[in-house]
């Protein structure tokens, strides 16, 4: 079992920058990827990022490529999500998840994470 917990959430004005933390504990060298997505009231679930922990690789949704950073600290369980030039658009609640089985490559799809944090939430004002 692992277990995963978000911080960092808040408000911040367009333009601004904000850094998630997502600590994992328990079974934790069983992860393989990390990853983080957001949803919007009344909208799908949205992969974000994600990084593998074995090899560094990550992967980021169109939408935020250039202005996220998705980066970890497996000595610590730690993985971050700084983001940068945010916009109105990236108000959401961010959630970090865990993906223990076997994968070779990237994925943002919900259904390839098995832990999930409760989630962060983040608004970005205009």
């Amino acid at each position: 079992q692992v277990l995963v917990v978000e911080s960092g959430g808040g408000s911040v004005q367009a333009g601004g920058s904000l850094k998630l933390s997502c600590q994992t504990s328990g079974y934790t060298h069983e992860i393989n990827w990390m990853g983080w997505f957001r949803q919007t009231a009344g909208k799908a679930l949205e992969g974000v990022a994600t990084i593998s922990t074995g090899t560094g690789i990550t992967d980021y949704t169109d939408s935020v490529k250039g202005r996220f950073t998705i980066s970890q600290d497996n000595a610590e369980n730690i993985v971050y999500l700084q983001m940068n030039s945010l916009k109105p658009e990236d108000t959401a609640m961010y959630y970090c998840a865990a993906n223990s089985r076997a994968r070779w490559t990237p994925s943002l799809r919900e259904r390839d994470f098995n832990y999930w944090g409760r989630g962060t939430q983040i608004t970005v004002s205009s």
